[in-house]
């Protein structure tokens, strides 16, 4: 399987996506311990909590100690519009947990634009892996975290590369639920602290959005307590 924990060979390098969220936190420090260094890739998109995001992305980085480090902004993605995230005018909606429709907070194929640069990336590193976030469990909702899109994006870059050039994509938090996603953070020491998951604002996470919602739903039910600031 794409992305299994129990792949802890030692590379030279990986590059890892790194969003800022709590999800993203958990697989860079999984990438630290797998690996024997790592890049730390940043793809801002025009979303709202742009600026806010950035910098847990680089609180992050720096808790690691992380020298190769790379910000994009691709905000293409706010012009072509479509969501939420990227559109003033779509309202964010309140949480609904037991929503089986896409969200209207889906980027449309953000993650295979963010692949593809990370690709680009990976290729000239000659990184052997690339490692994203990614959550079967927000799959309902967002068709590009399945990992079947994953396992099929793994063979466009071996067909779309050197032949030399040999990327895994590494799905390490896929399966997990996000309480046990909170519970391995701890148990390795992610720095949970410094992440910011809320899709609304960039002082205080509002508490309500999917995204918030789903993150301290994952405290809850891991028995702890989200250490970031909320309104709500």
């Amino acid at each position: 399987m794409i992305g299994s924990e129990n792949q802890t060979q030692k590379t030279e390098i990986a590059v890892c996506l790194v969003s800022g969220g709590m999800d993203s936190c958990v697989t860079a420090a999984i990438a630290m311990r797998e690996n024997e260094e790592i890049a730390l890739l940043h793809v801002s998109y025009g979303q709202r909590t742009e600026s806010r995001e950035r910098k847990a992305f680089n609180d992050i980085a720096d808790f690691y100690g992380v020298e190769k480090r790379l910000e994009v902004s691709i905000e293409y993605l706010a012009k072509i519009g479509g969501s939420s995230l990227t559109d003033k005018k779509i309202e964010v909606s309140e949480a609904d947990l037991e929503n089986t429709e896409i969200p209207t907070s889906y980027v449309p194929f953000r993650n295979a634009n963010m692949l593809a640069i990370a690709t680009s990336w990976a290729e000239v590193l000659r990184a052997r892996s690339i490692y994203i976030g990614a959550v079967a469990e927000d799959s309902s909702g967002y068709p590009d975290c399945r990992p079947e899109f994953y396992a099929a994006f793994e063979k466009t870059v071996e067909t779309g590369t050197k032949p030399e050039t040999n990327i895994k994509i590494k799905t390490p938090i896929i399966d997990l639920s996000k309480a046990e996603i909170v519970k391995k953070g701890i148990e390795i020491g992610a720095p949970l602290h410094l992440s910011w998951s809320c899709y609304r604002s960039e002082d205080a996470a509002c508490g309500t959005c999917d995204s918030c919602a789903l993150r301290l739903r994952g405290f809850e039910r891991a028995g702890s307590v989200d250490p970031i600031l909320y309104r709500k």
